[in-house]
């Protein structure tokens, strides 16, 4: 797991995140969080599931 900060919300309840390395990576949200309606706001600081083939990542952790 990563850690970054969310800097743009998108449609569709997705994110661009800003990891700690300085990259940015479009991800979404975990069913877990959805079940549990945590909200994820501009400024966060989230945890991260990275793809390893490069596709999206999943927001698993918030705070």
């Amino acid at each position: 797991m990563v850690t970054g900060t969310v800097v743009e919300a998108l449609p569709n309840a997705m994110f661009r995140v800003t990891l700690d390395d300085g990259s940015l990576v479009l991800a979404y949200v975990a069913g877990k969080m959805r079940k549990h309606r945590i909200k994820v706001l501009i400024g966060d600081t989230v945890q991260l599931e990275l793809d390893p083939y490069g596709g999206k990542a999943r927001i698993v952790r918030r705070g």
